[in-house]
């Protein structure tokens, strides 16, 4: 039953969460548990705005090994830290306001997701693979350009920008993840109210068209709400490129239904299942000998060569 399956999803969350939160608890008690619930906070926010987000990416587009970071967000996100850092230096980048950095980063990712929006939409007729194209070559300049950028910054600078090319979790500003978060979570419960219009868009543009939906409004509004989960999460803590593949194919795989009503919490939990439970062994296992993002990456992309392969984009 989907149902139940909701029900163990949610079960297992709250189970690791739990032992993320007391693995290990020793010494100054509370202070140790105030800065791990803000981690455990910000593992969940992020894991449900990718879950969402993946999966409203896959439904517009009909392809099950999209993500909607091939819309270019990662680059353009590593572009911003490495302008910052060659225009700045590694020092003047340190001092910069985290919450003016936070709030321009989601800024220029949501405006640049804007005008490609309104752009190909305006030229092409709502035509989504045009947009998809264009987004990839956007994000391959971005990439060209902050590779450039990094090979003619001084070593010491470059290791500032390293350490944003990889999602990280730790230190954390309390006041981002509160505006992050409340934003994530307002988004992923109120589209929940539009999960029967997913459905039907689903279907793809003719038979929804058919059936009296406004396809075009539709698609653009969930294009609005993909392209705000995801530069929140970005900017929060980072690109997890392969995270949304990976939580969007086992959601479908575990519900085995096309309904958005069970497929979206679902995915938002199977993500934050994932990174709570990655986080932990990294920390109390693995000594922090490695990176959570390292292994997601690797996870996702051979998922992605196996559905590539297997040919089930559909």
């Amino acid at each position: 039953m989907p149902n139940m399956r909701i029900v163990l999803l949610a079960v297992l969350l709250v189970i690791f969460s739990a032992t993320f939160l007391i693995w290990g608890l020793s010494g100054r008690i509370w202070f140790i548990l105030e800065l791990r619930a803000v981690k455990l906070s910000a593992l969940i926010v992020v894991g449900c705005a990718v879950g969402v987000s993946t999966v409203l990416f896959q439904t517009i587009s009909g392809n099950r090994i999209l993500t909607p970071s091939i819309m270019g967000f990662d680059a353009l996100f590593i572009l911003i830290q490495t302008m910052l850092v060659f225009m700045l230096g590694g020092f003047g980048y340190t001092q910069l306001p985290q919450l003016a950095v936070f709030g321009g980063e989601i800024a220029a990712m949501v405006l640049a997701s804007l005008a490609l929006f309104t752009l190909i939409h305006r030229r092409s007729r709502h035509d989504l693979q045009m947009l998809i194209l264009v987004g990839v070559i956007f994000g391959l300049m971005f990439r060209s350009m902050a590779s450039f950028l990094q090979r003619v910054m001084d070593p010491s600078e470059f290791a500032v920008v390293q350490g944003a090319m990889f999602a990280s979790f730790g230190g954390i500003d309390r006041v981002e993840l509160l505006l992050a978060g409340t934003t994530i979570m307002l988004l992923s419960v109120g589209i929940l109210r539009w999960a029967s219009l997913c459905d039907v868009v689903a279907l793809g543009r003719g038979p929804a068209q058919s059936l009296g939906v406004n396809y075009n409004a539709v698609e653009r509004r969930l294009l609005i709400v993909i392209t705000v989960l995801v530069s929140c999460a970005t900017a929060l803590v980072g690109p997890i490129t392969f995270l949304g593949l990976l939580a969007a194919s086992l959601a479908h795989a575990l519900m085995r239904t096309h309904r958005h009503i069970l497929l979206l919490p679902a995915a938002a939990m199977i993500a934050a299942i994932i990174l709570v439970a990655g986080q932990a062994l990294f920390e109390r296992v693995l000594g922090l000998q490695s990176t959570l993002a390292v292994v997601v990456e690797f996870a996702g992309g051979v998922l992605f060569l196996i559905l590539l392969i297997q040919g089930k984009i559909r």
